[in-house]
């Protein structure tokens, strides 16, 4: 009596050969079983989830097309209204304009010396422009770079200076302004300008800084090259995006600002492009000149508009820079 040490299943029967279409086949094979592959399947995307996308995608892009309207509507119907004469922006306010009336610009132009307060802003924010990206880059880049006592302390006093209201220091900077013969005149309204946007210049610029690589100012230094001369050639340029894009901030900032020359500059001779469209605002009023008005208006914003569509991927890349190493 032959026993075997591993029996058969008796309810699994041997798989067929290739060459045996009946499903008998020789007993020495019919121990060896050809495994097969397992096949995965992927579980499909659950209905909800990609319903509950959809429904968050569409609701953006509806917040995202009123926020739309509601900016460009404004300006759109600013321009509009400033072609237009005082009898149609009163009786026809949505309509467009029957005919362009250009000397609406002109008489604003020169009736309401808005050519004088343009000057006057050109030349306040370009030098106020120039003295804060200079003064600004210069201390982010040693805050930034090199260690030494009392280098938190310092950066610690930018920040503070950006949470420091400046309407209670409009006192005492005007008693300051006025010891010091600067007051009414262009160039202290300049360096107001630049201490005013000297807190946030540093702090934006001290961490761009911080994530230039450090080699290549090691490599300037081992060629011979002095700290000022790394800092202008090498260093200055490579932050380039970062200085466009806190630029474009304090260009907006300083170009639309009221508070500071209404209190340290009331000469008429040297106001600024905010303080003659309240003038405009007050005089043209009582005149009924609404279309002058508006040409006013349109000619303080376009200048706002064309820096930022002009530069506006540089804004964008200078923002985005700073989070990529």
């Amino acid at each position: 009596m032959k026993t075997t040490d591993t029996p058969p299943p008796a309810d699994t029967p041997p798989p067929a050969g290739p060459q045996d279409p009946a499903g008998t086949q020789d007993p020495a094979a019919a121990g060896t079983v050809t495994a097969r592959p397992a096949v995965s399947k992927t579980a499909p995307p659950s209905a909800g989830g990609s319903k509950s996308g959809g429904v968050l995608n569409v609701f953006s892009h509806g917040v995202l097309v009123i926020w739309a309207v509601l900016v460009v509507m404004p300006l759109l119907w600013a321009v509009m209204t400033s072609f237009k004469d005082d009898r149609s922006i009163f009786t026809e306010p949505w309509s467009l304009p029957d005919s362009l009336h250009f000397e609406n610009w002109s008489r604003a132009w020169t009736q309401a010396h808005m050519s004088d307060y343009f000057l006057n802003t050109v030349l306040v924010v370009a030098g106020s422009l120039v003295g804060t990206l200079l003064l600004g880059s210069m201390a982010a880049y040693v805050l930034a770079r090199f260690e030494f006592p009392g280098n938190r302390f310092i950066y610690y006093l930018f920040i503070g200076g950006m949470s420091f209201p400046i309407i209670l220091a409009l006192v005492p900077l005007f008693y300051v302004m006025n010891n010091l013969g600067l007051l009414n005149t262009i160039h202290g309204l300049i360096l107001v300008y630049i201490a005013y946007s000297l807190p946030f210049t540093v702090f934006f610029l001290v961490s761009f800084f911080r994530t230039l690589p450090t080699s290549v100012a090691e490599a300037a230094i081992i060629d011979g090259a002095s700290h000022t001369r790394t800092f202008f050639q090498v260093m200055l340029p490579m932050a380039k995006p970062g200085l466009i894009s806190v630029g474009i901030f304090n260009f907006l900032g300083q170009w639309n600002q009221y508070l500071l020359p209404t209190v340290l500059n009331t000469d008429p001779e040297n106001k600024v492009l905010s303080q003659g469209l309240v003038q405009l605002a007050v005089s043209q009023g009582y005149k009924g000149d609404w279309s002058g008005l508006f040409a006013g208006l349109v000619m303080a914003m376009l200048p706002v508009l064309a820096a930022y569509i002009i530069f506006q991927r540089q804004v964008v890349a200078g923002l985005t820079a700073g989070a990529l190493k």
